[in-house]
């Protein structure tokens, strides 16, 4: 495959060679030597106007008198209807002892049916029309997703309706999908980078918070049918719940026909979630050991901020000048330079309504495992000491604006994006002042987020890697602690 690529690398070298030397021979005839210059770079001349003003077109909101909202976004280019039901309450919210309550709970749901229509004739009944309609768990939400032909639209609408008031939770459902979620705890262990990103999170959140505890086999046993009814029961009522459709329908007709389907639903108590509390993770070496390996998984990881934090929009240009892509610090100077890691990356997260995380995350060989770690703390502490280039600032400035309207594209992205909003309770022209927000950081701003928000004190260094091979031993950076990533036996089994 390394012989094929070179080739082909090759080939295309010998071509552009080739057609340079066939232009350059043109040129000379053409045009005297000392207009060459320009006739090869004509690009230069060529004008780049400014962006258009970024107006994308908003879905209408609708909030019915029992607190159940509604978002419309009509899109006639296709004849779809897609819908979602938002709901409020996910994994966050489940107790300590029934970890993946929720993960089972929305595939129960779904494959389990109605009072009236057993789940795998629904499967029949949709696949006829080559529609859809899906449950799933979420962290702080479930779901109930849609989709059909314009044609087929009440029909499936109504499929909908019924799974969400008639739920019909079945035995045989539960245990398959414990059984699902059991092979993935037994298999939790078989990738090295999934073990570090796992570690990792919970060093930084800790082991028992709701955003990094993890599913064992006594806490998937631990859940009933009971508790899929009553966590169904609790959730699903119209203040805490969302509704959005996108595609070709007249807006009046839907809003009126949700308002018929939804509009008798008693409220309900909202689920509480229990405050979180986060804290910095301790400035130490936790190691992994992973024997069939032959590399090393780093993450150096911290916390990182949320999206309603005023700095948002410097740590966004920070953390593309960090580590946006293939141009970026880390990647040029600890792959491309130094050679010390084919994979390198990271993040300074910021999540809806709380902390996201700041990581750098590299995969390398086992004999450069120090080196490359070393170089990853150069970095972040370079990014505290050099401020931004003016040509690294508006290079990340202009990579973040193109990425962020890719992101709205199209009406249904639009529409899931001001759910989000109204769902964790931001502003819905948040993202209309996202572009300016971008626009105003300067490189005084970047350097300014970077000594306030990047502390090196406060970074966890996860390895996962085989210890044998790594040399010069981890101990070289520091005082190491291992970690047990040993998965307990299910309830009744013997621990190995």
């Amino acid at each position: 495959m390394k012989g094929l690529s070179t080739m082909r690398f090759a080939g295309i070298a010998l071509t552009v060679f080739l057609a340079t030397m066939s232009g350059s021979a043109q040129t000379a005839t053409a045009k005297p030597a000392s207009n060459s210059k320009t006739t090869a770079q004509p690009w230069k001349s060529i004008s780049i106007p400014p962006l258009h003003a970024f107006k994308p077109v908003q879905p209408k909101r609708i909030e019915l008198a029992n607190g159940l909202v509604i978002f419309l976004q009509e899109d006639h280019e296709l004849p779809f209807i897609n819908g979602t039901i938002l709901i409020r309450g996910g994994s966050r919210d489940e107790p300590a002892d029934k970890i993946g309550l929720v993960s089972l709970y929305g595939q129960t749901w779904r494959t389990s049916g109605t009072t009236t229509v057993d789940g795998d004739k629904l499967d029949d009944q949709l696949e006829n029309k080559a529609a859809s309609l899906e449950t799933s768990g979420g962290t702080a939400t479930t779901s109930v997703n849609w989709s059909s032909l314009k044609g087929d639209f009440d029909s499936v609408f109504g499929a909908t309706v019924d799974l969400l008031e008639h739920p019909n939770f079945k035995a045989d459902k539960l245990l398959l999908a414990k059984r699902q979620l059991e092979t993935g705890i037994s298999r939790r262990n078989d990738d090295a980078s999934n073990i570090a990103n796992r570690e990792a999170i919970k060093q930084v959140y800790g082991a028992t918070n709701p955003y990094a505890r993890q599913e064992e086999y006594v806490t998937v046993e631990a859940v009933k049918l009971a508790d899929l009814k009553a966590w169904h029961d609790k959730t699903v009522i119209p203040n805490g719940m969302i509704v959005a459709i996108s595609g070709d329908f007249d807006s009046a007709a839907m809003e009126a026909k949700l308002r018929e389907t939804f509009g008798s639903m008693q409220r309900g108590t909202l689920i509480k979630t229990t405050p979180i509390h986060f804290a910095d993770p301790e400035h130490k070496i936790y190691f992994a050991e992973k024997g069939d390996v032959d590399q090393s998984n780093v993450v150096i990881v911290g916390l990182g901020t949320e999206r309603s934090n005023p700095d948002y929009y410097a740590l966004s240009v920070m953390n593309e000048v960090f580590s946006g892509g293939f141009g970026s610090r880390v990647v040029q100077d600890v792959r491309t330079k130094l050679g010390l890691a084919y994979d390198v990356g990271g993040s300074f997260g910021a999540s809806y309504d709380h902390p996201g995380i700041f990581y750098v995350i590299a995969g390398t060989k086992s004999t450069s495992t120090v080196a490359a770690t070393q170089a990853m703390l150069a970095e972040i502490d370079k990014l505290k000491t050099e401020p931004p280039t003016p040509a690294e600032l508006s290079k990340a400035k202009d990579q973040v604006l193109n990425s962020f309207i890719f992101h709205y594209d199209s009406p249904e992205k639009t529409l899931n994006e001001q759910v989000l909003l109204a769902f964790y309770g931001y502003p819905p022209d948040f993202l209309d002042k996202y572009k300016s927000g971008i626009e105003k950081v300067t490189s005084a701003d970047v350097a300014r987020v970077a000594n306030k928000y990047v502390d090196p004190s406060k970074l966890a260094i996860v390895v996962v890697g085989n210890e044998e091979q790594i040399a010069p031993k981890l101990d070289t950076l520091g005082k190491v602690t291992n970690l047990d990533i040993s998965i307990p036996p299910p309830p009744g089994e013997p621990s190995n």
